[in-house]
């Protein structure tokens, strides 16, 4: 059984040695509810192979009403989609067709080229929903961008969870304090949601060379400062770290090694190749790229 390594505070880095950037992202008000970006920022593009991170919510819709993302293409890159409280309907150009709910994971491989959409279901509208979730895209490696599109989605039970006195973690991508999650990954990285009650503690070794922690509620502590919810915390390699919750605290734990070369982010499309996104554009402008069964009437046009 996975168990959490020793606590490594002894050997703690002072927090101002340890943490390389602190980005504390703004809420931006879709229409009912709220995004924060956390990534990419001015302050730093990626951390490990994480190249967009934003929360969603915590937002509730009177009955009626929903998020409609309508399909729009990817390419270079994966989709990962984890939610506390909701639903969110995918559908893909693959003929996926799933919802999420709170502790699942849908990981889309968009490779060299999908299409989606997110939307909220009809029964789900007409009762009235909560939403609050991260989505992340992961930047695919240079022998991956090219892949086969591909679905996958992995149920709350399948996903590894470590828990001890205080502390619960479940992995949701990649490996973690000897944990691996069901999740089809292309480079070394790990993603995990951890819930600490007040005074527990939980280390982060020095396994990956980038790794960060993004605050959803509550107060933890890192080697004697306290941060709050709402920010991404990056940490500088090399230092073996703990994190305390001062309150009760939920916060997703995230990194890898670091992408292999430069990548170009326009829209929705991620590559290292700017000649690549340029391809990209002219094909979804001419509509060469698949269309989503079940939802062909509308789509998000190539912006100016």
């Amino acid at each position: 059984m996975s168990r959490l390594p020793d606590d490594p505070t002894l050997g703690d880095a002072i927090s101002s040695n340890a943490i390389d950037t602190i980005i504390v992202p703004r809420a931006r008000d879709l229409g009912g509810f709220s995004v924060r970006r956390a990534l990419p920022s001015p302050k730093r593009q990626m951390v490990g192979p994480f190249i967009f991170f934003d929360q969603v919510g915590p937002a509730e819709f009177i009955t009626g009403e929903g998020i409609d993302v309508r399909p729009h293409p990817h390419i270079g890159l994966a989709t990962v989609t984890y939610l506390y409280d909701g639903e969110i309907y995918h559908r893909d150009s693959l003929g996926s067709a799933q919802p999420i709910q709170p502790g699942d994971v849908n990981w889309m491989t968009a490779g060299r080229g999908i299409t989606h959409s997110e939307r909220t279901a009809p029964e789900v509208k007409a009762t009235g929903s909560k939403l609050f979730g991260v989505q992340s895209w992961v930047a695919l490696p240079g022998h991956a961008e090219e892949t086969a599109p591909d679905f996958t989605h992995h149920a709350k039970a399948a996903l590894p969870v470590i828990e001890t006195p205080g502390a619960r973690v479940r992995i949701i991508a990649g490996e973690l304090y000897g944990a691996k999650a069901p999740t089809k990954t292309f480079s070394d990285m790990f993603y995990a949601d951890v819930a600490l009650e007040a005074g527990a503690t939980i280390p982060l070794d020095a396994g990956y060379e980038e790794r960060g922690v993004y605050t959803l509620s509550g107060d933890i502590e890192i080697a004697g400062d306290t941060f709050g919810p709402g920010q991404l915390l990056v940490f500088k390699p090399g230092d073996a770290l703990s994190i305390t919750a001062r309150t009760d605290a939920r916060f997703q734990l995230l990194g890898g090694e670091p992408m292999d070369g430069q990548r170009y982010v326009w829209w929705n499309f991620v590559s290292s190749s700017k000649e690549r996104i340029e391809q990209a554009k002219e094909e979804w402008r001419r509509g060469r790229f698949d269309i989503v069964p079940g939802d062909e009437a509308d789509y998000i046009p190539l912006p100016d």
